[in-house]
């Protein structure tokens, strides 16, 4: 299980495939004048006042690359530094967390389907990870409801800081038994599941770093741990955005076309890296970026 898998020349034909989409993706970004997001806008009725300018789109294009293959390939990090960074930009609130939902809905997606073709998962054949998967995707779900109505009314910092405290104790513990991994624990899924449904609810981010690390703190292997989460995310993410759009009315799309098309672009080399890498490797990148994240999470409530 430790042992890296080694590189297929049939993995070539992903490799040409992605620079052709990629170059593709680059020349649409950089020849369109104004980016509207006019596809997603008309079809959903909404509005959509922001206007992208090549580099704008660009910038946001390729930091969602970035911060998927971090996600993708660890579990977490996409909502988490993508939400401040787009507020760096100069997006609004409102519109980020529903663009960062859509994101990682089609890219848990796209990723859980290349976890299982590149042997990280196996959910047909592995009981334990299928019962997990859908322990998770049920309570997540759940949760994410209650965070949609709760963080309406109360607001998001009542949460944040006790998920803060969560997820450092977890990096922690994840890279305490980085080598050598705990016992199956089913019943600490349960409360970890509903508290990252309701961080992904109230703020957008912060559903991987608790589901990655408290899944493997609690025994699952650390490739599974990364795909489950990956499949668990997008499945949340679709119960957060409908809620959000029935509470809230349809947001302004326009960000979330640049933002799903760099982050899908990292799904393929981050499922790949995941299978060549070994299991105490992953699990003590895990905890690493689990208290990193917590960190950055913290000065940001702080500041």
């Amino acid at each position: 299980m430790d042992r890296p898998a080694p590189f297929a020349p049939a993995h070539l034909r992903r490799v040409l495939l992605w620079l052709t989409l990629l170059c593709i993706s680059l020349a649409l970004l950089l020849t369109q004048g104004r980016w509207e997001g006019v596809w997603l806008a008309e079809w959903t009725g909404a509005p959509y006042p922001v206007a992208l300018v090549p580099g704008t789109v660009l910038m946001v294009f390729t930091a969602a690359l970035l911060c998927e293959f971090v996600d993708t390939g660890l579990g977490m990090g996409f909502g988490t530094l993508m939400a401040p960074l787009l507020l760096i930009i100069g997006f609004e609130p409102q519109d980020i967390v529903p663009a960062v939902l859509f994101s990682e809905l089609v890219t848990g997606l796209a990723a859980g389907l290349l976890h299982r073709y590149d042997g990280n998962i196996d959910l047909i054949r592995d009981r334990r990870a299928r019962r997990t998967l859908i322990l998770l995707a049920t309570l997540s779900a759940a949760g994410a409801v209650a965070a949609v109505l709760f963080g309406i009314q109360f607001g998001s910092r009542w949460f944040a800081f006790g998920g803060v405290a969560v997820v450092l104790v977890l990096g922690l513990l994840t890279l305490a038994k980085a080598r050598q991994p705990a016992c199956f624990r089913g019943w600490g899924i349960l409360a970890i599941a509903l508290m990252a449904a309701f961080s992904k609810g109230v703020s957008g981010g912060g559903y991987g770093p608790l589901v990655t690390s408290g899944q493997i703190v609690c025994g699952m292997p650390a490739r599974q741990a990364v795909a489950i989460t990956s499949i668990a995310e997008a499945l949340t993410c679709l119960v957060v955005l409908m809620g959000y759009v029935a509470v809230k009315g349809a947001p302004d799309w326009t960000l979330a076309l640049p933002l799903a098309g760099g982050a899908l672009l990292a799904v393929p080399w981050a499922t790949l890296g995941v299978d060549h890498l070994p299991q105490t490797w992953l699990r003590a990148g895990v905890g690493v970026l689990t208290l990193a994240l917590g960190l950055w999470s913290l000065v940001t409530l702080l500041g």
